[in-house]
């Protein structure tokens, strides 16, 4: 179906042109003057507008176009309008793109000129409602940037909400790829630090050389090159939060000197012997066995204990069955949006090839996944094979993951077929709601599925 363009113009002859000239690639919509062309914009709201200003019943004034593009933007903020003026009316459309017109044109027009100006204008258009869509669909299901619908994301929303309205030490834990430094972020922004500075450091990407000075700065003269003062991490986190990813890879010397952090809220930069009170919140992260570490020697136990007084889960793609798909749509709208590709969704295919697959690197490995297909995608439809992971796409490991699948695929599939309505999802499976609750519970899904 082509777009929906709505031209308002008191000259037949003119209108009948225009509608000629893009027939072709527009559903027209035709109006005279401005009772007309409300009530046509009601009825089809069109994307786009081309709006003479000189309407009936006083065409020589602007003031009924004027009064037209008020009522039509009051209808639809998101109305691309164009209004087209005389060479030297150029203030009158000034004063209409003040009033929210997108932009003009003037006459005569050209129809070459024309065609290029509606194509660029429908794209904008059409971006930015997919965008203000987007928002309305995933705004509820979102928090503070992290997204889900599942229970044990929900719990650690419920726990991050707790935990920012305090100052307490968190240790976030989780696999590479599951949000840590996102949920770090939500704690910041969350708490009563969230005018201050957040700062992020991966422990692990900064040579243990260098990690000491980048972490508590250093005074003029502390090493060769140290031509100045410099200010470190803790400090440029004053009044703010420190986020210390991969806090496993601290070496042992800088352990002792974040515990004495962690105690008396006070640094020493390299080579300066004052010390300095920082007031600054920690946020850890790993992805490794810190209690093997203790055991082996490598990371201390009680800076462990001081940084883990809180300690969150972040729990992998794969036990976040219900978001698959909520995350999968909103990372496709998001990148289709960006690349200029409107319209893009994915087979049924590509769907079930989303679900099966084991996400070993979580949600950036979807992400960055999905950003891929977006952009070698050749169609409007988003396949298995763009998704390119239809060769890691492993068979249950044991049988009762085979028979937990299975489970799993009939459920959702009867509960698709029954919009999630639970009573006749059992009656089709043959067991009792109560039977069918215990099941999804088990399997992790969730009440109010539908697709």
């Amino acid at each position: 179906m082509n777009p929906k363009l709505l031209i308002v113009d008191d000259d037949e002859e003119i209108r009948t042109q225009m509608k000629w000239a893009l027939a072709n690639d527009y559903e027209i919509t035709l109006a005279e003057d401005r009772p007309t062309a409300v009530e046509k914009f009601r009825a089809v709201n069109p994307l786009v507008v081309l709006l003479d200003l000189g309407l009936p019943p006083h065409p020589g004034d602007p003031e009924e176009g004027l009064a037209t593009l008020s009522e039509i933007l009051a209808l639809d903020r998101l109305t691309k309008i164009v209004v087209i003026t005389g060479q030297g009316d150029r203030n009158i459309a000034l004063q209409a793109i003040g009033s929210g017109a997108y932009d003009f044109l003037c006459k005569p027009v050209d129809m070459e000129e024309l065609k290029l100006f509606l194509k660029r204008c429908f794209h904008v258009a059409t971006l930015e409602r997919e965008y203000r869509d987007m928002q309305q669909m995933f705004g509820g299901k979102a928090f503070e940037g992290m997204m889900g619908t599942s229970p044990r994301i929900r719990s650690v929303f419920e726990s991050i909400r707790k935990v920012a309205t305090t100052d307490a030490p968190v240790l976030l834990l989780g696999e590479s790829g599951t949000g840590k430094e996102m949920a770090a972020r939500a704690i910041h922004q969350s708490s009563h630090r969230k005018n201050g500075p957040f700062v992020a450091i991966n422990c692990s990407a900064i040579p243990e050389t260098l990690l000491e000075s980048e972490l508590f700065g250093h005074e003029k003269g502390a090493f060769t090159g140290a031509h100045a003062q410099r200010k470190g991490r803790f400090e440029s986190a004053t009044d703010g939060t420190l986020f210390l990813d991969e806090i496993g890879e601290i070496p042992l010397p800088l352990q002792v000197k974040l515990l004495r952090f962690l105690q008396e809220k006070c640094i020493e930069r390299v080579g300066g012997r004052q010390s300095i009170d920082v007031d600054a919140r920690v946020v850890t992260a790993t992805n490794a066995d810190l209690r093997k570490g203790m055991a082996d020697g490598a990371f201390r136990e009680d800076l462990f204990y001081r940084l883990a007084v809180v300690q969150i889960t972040l729990p992998p793609l794969r036990e976040r069955e219900d978001d698959v798909h909520l995350l999968a749509q909103f990372f496709l709208l998001r990148f289709a949006s960006q690349s200029g590709k409107v319209g893009l969704s994915f087979d049924q295919d590509a769907k079930r090839t989303l679900s099966r697959y084991p996400w070993p690197g979580n949600v950036r490995e979807m992400e960055n996944c999905i950003r891929r297909a977006v952009i070698m995608a050749e169609g409007k439809r988003l396949t298995t094979k763009d998704l390119e992971l239809d060769h890691a796409v492993a068979p249950a490991a044991t049988l009762k993951d085979a028979r937990e699948d299975l489970e799993r695929e009939m459920i959702q599939a009867a509960l698709r077929r029954h919009a999630g309505r639970i009573s006749p999802a059992a009656q089709d499976l043959g067991v009792s709601r109560p039977t069918l609750y215990d099941l999804m519970e088990k399997l992790g899904i969730g009440k109010d599925f539908k697709s």
